[in-house]
C-alpha cells in the first residue's frame, strides 16, 4: 500500500462552501417575497374596492 504523507492543510474548506452566494439568494428571496406580498395586497385591494360598488350613481356634475 502507498504510503500518503503529505501535510494535511490547517483549514478545510466544505466543497460546498457557498456562503456569499448563499447571502446573495437569501437577499434575493426577500426581494422576491417583498415584489410578490405587494402584489398579493395590490390584488386583495382591488377585490375589497370590486366588491364595494354600491356607490351612489355620479350626478353627471350638477
Amino acid at each position: 500500500m502507498i504510503e500518503d504523507d503529505s501535510p494535511t492543510p490547517d483549514t478545510l474548506a466544505a466543497a460546498n462552501d457557498n456562503a456569499a452566494a448563499g447571502a446573495r439568494i437569501d437577499r434575493a428571496a426577500l426581494i422576491l417575497a417583498r415584489l410578490l406580498g405587494r402584489q398579493m395586497a395590490r390584488d386583495a385591494f382591488e377585490r375589497l374596492k370590486a366588491a364595494n360598488d354600491n356607490r351612489p350613481p355620479d350626478s353627471g356634475g350638477t
